[in-house]
C-alpha cells in the first residue's frame, strides 16, 4: 500500500540521516475506505492524489508545532505493506480524519518512493497559512481563504536520491 507520512524539512533530514521514518507509531494518510466513500472515485490515481493532499494538509500542521522550521510542507510517499497500515474503522466520517492510517513501527527510507515538497515560491503562502491555522480551526472564513491559499500550490516530485539536496 502506499502511504503518505507528513514531515518538515528538519524531519526529512532527520529521516534520511536515521535512513527511516519513525520511531513508530506515524500518521500517514492513504487511499481509505473512507476517503473513498467520500471522495466518490473509482480512479485510484485520483484517489491517491486526495491521501497526498490530506498528507499534505498534516504536514501544514506540522510547520505550525516547528518553530524556525523552513516554511515548505513536505510529504515522503512509501510502500508498506497493506497489514501494517491500519485505518480505525471506528472513527467516524470526520473530514480531518479522512484516509488518516497508523504505522506502528519506523519505516525503511529505502521503501520511499518519492518526496513531495512546496517549491520556494509557496513559502511565503504556506508562512501565511500556519499563521492563520488557529482562527481557520476556529470558524474565521477569512482565515480559512489564507490556508487554501497555501493549498493551491501543487507540491513537487522529488526523487528520493534528491533528498540531500532539499535538506541541505
Amino acid at each position: 500500500m502506499r502511504v503518505y507520512v507528513p514531515l518538515t524539512l528538519p524531519g526529512l533530514a532527520a529521516a534520511h540521516q536515521a535512513g527511516e521514518l519513525g520511531p513508530g507509531p506515524l500518521t500517514a494518510y492513504a487511499v481509505t475506505p473512507g476517503l473513498r466513500e467520500w471522495y466518490v472515485s473509482d480512479d485510484i490515481e485520483e484517489l491517491e492524489y486526495a491521501a497526498l493532499n490530506r498528507a499534505a494538509a498534516a504536514s501544514l500542521r506540522l510547520l505550525a508545532g516547528a518553530v524556525g522550521a523552513p516554511r515548505r510542507r513536505v510529504v515522503v510517499a512509501v510502500d508498506v505493506p497493506d497489514r501494517d497500515a491500519v485505518a480505525d474503522p471506528g472513527q467516524p466520517l470526520d473530514a480531518s480524519a479522512l484516509g488518516e492510517v497508523r504505522i506502528a513501527g519506523a519505516v525503511p527510507l529505502t521503501r520511499a518512493a518519492a518526496v513531495h515538497a512546496d517549491a520556494d515560491d509557496a513559502v511565503e503562502d504556506v508562512s501565511a497559512a500556519v499563521d492563520a491555522l488557529g482562527a481557520a480551526d476556529h470558524g474565521d472564513d477569512d482565515a480559512q481563504f489564507v490556508v487554501d491559499g497555501a493549498e493551491d500550490h501543487e507540491l513537487l516530485w522529488f526523487g528520493v536520491q534528491e533528498i540531500p539536496a532539499l535538506v541541505g
